[in-house]
């Protein structure tokens, strides 16, 4: 097992660094979590963390610092399904990492589909006011994927983690109708998805999940909420 020091650089805002902190808390990892600004980012983050100035990063090793003095001798990594696979291969012994070739190969089409298939059309829905067809097309792709409570059986994996920071915050914004979407396109959306038994299974998916305790640690529903309403403010 890793005993290097281990600094994640995350916001509370951010499902992709959601992705991180999910991992590292479901695999028991000593980490210390250093909360972003990300409207107002310190000068030293850029040069000296993450060259394109983005959450999540991680460093690695190196001297036990404090995070807003990171050390030159530490490794720099980032990239949310980089560092979930990073973690990984630290501590393959974690419950959330598939054991067999089989099911890592599994894990990995699951993570492609929720990439390809959830994210973009849920992103491109919810910020630029596309289509939702697309989203529930999206759904109803990863339901059918499942292998049983979770995306490979009865166990949580980093399959799972990839996309429960993404339905967390969809499943927000149809409550809270916030989005690029007019206000009768949200309830449409949220009746839809609330209600049709087409995504009964998904529907119950996301609620095992959300009701883990890695996941009532980090998320951060008021804040979340608050900023979506106030980014989604309509005239």
């Amino acid at each position: 097992m890793a005993t290097e020091q281990i600094t994640l650089y995350t916001a509370k805002l951010c499902p992709f660094a959601h992705r991180v902190e999910l991992t590292l808390n479901e695999s028991n990892v000593k980490f210390t979590r250093y909360e972003v600004d990300l409207m107002k980012k310190p000068e030293w983050y850029q040069p000296k963390v993450n060259p394109v100035s983005k959450v999540p990063a991680l460093t690695y090793g190196g001297p036990e610092v404090p995070p807003d003095q990171p050390s030159s001798e530490s490794a720099k990594l980032a990239e949310s399904l980089v560092l979930v696979e990073f973690i990984a291969d630290l501590y393959p012994d974690s419950p959330v990492v598939p054991k067999t070739p089989l099911e890592r190969a599994r894990a990995r089409f699951f993570i492609d589909a929720v990439s390809n298939k959830f994210v973009s059309p849920w992103l491109a829905t919810w910020m630029h006011g596309a289509s939702s067809e697309s989203v529930f097309a999206g759904i109803e792709a990863i339901q059918s994927l499942l292998k049983g409570k979770y995306a490979l059986g009865d166990q949580l994996t980093i399959a799972d983690i990839v996309i429960l920071p993404f339905i967390a915050r969809m499943e927000l914004s149809l409550r809270d109708n916030v989005g690029t979407f007019t206000v009768e396109e949200g309830k449409q959306m949220h009746e839809k998805y609330k209600n049709d038994p087409k995504y009964a299974r998904f529907r119950q998916y996301a609620a095992d999940m959300k009701s883990r305790e890695s996941f009532v640690k980090t998320w951060h529903e008021d804040y979340v909420a608050k900023v979506y309403a106030k980014k989604f403010a309509r005239s």
